[in-house]
């Protein structure tokens, strides 16, 4: 019988790529996901039966020990950008993947990967880069042979980073900036869920890799790219860090009024601290040279789903063609 993996958030953003390449191996893929009928995307990755989005929620350690059962490998995708109802940074960052791990090791498992975060901190003043970290060491104390990951922002067809942007673009002539000279190294989407798969066969020493894109650059500097991308002129502004706060503080109040009707996934105060350091790999880190693994640099990605934003859409090549001719 082919082997199985169980992917804790198999459906998300970096979940479904990793998913889709164990599939491609010829592993039988368990999507673990809080609501298993918004995951049926997941099922055409391989053949009938093969790839299965199961209920399960990474708060609760019989849900996450039922999911496992049989695996020969797990993978921890779950994360969350802001906090909402009953995910909380701590349960879901810090507790869920120690969870994992635990569970793991009573239940023999044999390989784990977990999808942390470049700026994971236990001394960090932002919940986000805390718990990811205090996640880390749970799932190091309970699993010490696990490949833990640490992206910087990711991009792809589904990121929310450019396509985000993007969006923005369409309204207005400015595009407002918090940390506009942080710097980040996107990396590639598929580049990371490669290197998780590389983990998960046990073709890569355990321990933590830096994963970024072949190159750096400030938030300005992707934006501007994004925007010649997009064909779309935009000022860009950089928003003062404590008019950023201010502004944060009033839509998490808003957030805490409306009882939660309003959920602030705009700006918070712990996205304004994160955005006050850059998001690039370590100097002497592991990544993708210790697994034989070439990053995708943006220019060859980026067109391919960026084109949706252009003022002519999918129309864009024919109007620039039309317009070269007009010239001459």
């Amino acid at each position: 019988m082919s082997k199985l993996v169980t992917i804790y958030g198999g459906s998300g953003f970096v979940g479904r790529y990793i998913a889709r390449r164990m599939a491609m191996e010829g592993w039988r893929v368990r999507v673990a996901v809080r609501r298993p009928n918004e995951a049926l995307h997941v099922r055409p990755y391989g053949v009938v039966g093969q790839v299965e989005p199961v209920l399960c929620n990474i708060r609760d350690d019989a849900s996450v020990r039922a999911v496992m059962q049989g695996a020969d490998a797990v993978v921890n995708c779950v994360g969350i950008l802001h906090e909402v109802g009953k995910n909380r940074f701590d349960q879901v960052q810090a507790e869920g993947p120690a969870r994992v791990a635990r569970l793991a090791t009573e239940e023999g498992v044999a390989q784990m990967v977990h999808v942390s975060a470049i700026g994971a901190d236990a001394r960090s003043d932002s919940a986000y880069a805390r718990t990811k970290a205090l996640g880390e060491e749970g799932v190091l104390q309970h699993f010490p042979r696990a490949m833990i990951l640490r992206p910087s922002i990711i991009f792809g067809p589904e990121d929310g980073f450019f396509n985000r942007f993007a969006g923005m673009s369409r309204f207005g002539p400015v595009l407002p900036l918090v940390g506009a000279s942080t710097r980040f190294q996107p990396v590639y989407v598929d580049d990371v869920a490669q290197a998780a798969v590389q983990g998960i066969l046990g073709r890569a020493e355990p321990g933590i890799y830096e994963l970024g894109g072949p190159e750096v650059g400030s938030f300005r500097e992707l934006m501007q790219m994004m925007l010649d991308e997009v064909r779309r002129k935009r000022l860009i502004v950089n928003v003062p860090f404590p008019v950023a706060n201010a502004m944060a503080t009033v839509l998490g109040a808003l957030q805490v009024m409306t009882l939660g009707l309003f959920t602030n996934s705009l700006l918070t105060r712990d996205q304004v601290r994160q955005l006050r350091r850059d998001n690039v790999v370590a100097e002497g880190a592991r990544g993708f040279a210790d697994l034989g693994i070439e990053p995708t640099p943006m220019d060859s990605v980026l067109p391919g789903y960026l084109w949706s934003y252009r003022p002519a859409g999918q129309y864009a090549a024919i109007h620039e063609s039309a317009s070269n001719l007009r010239r001459h």
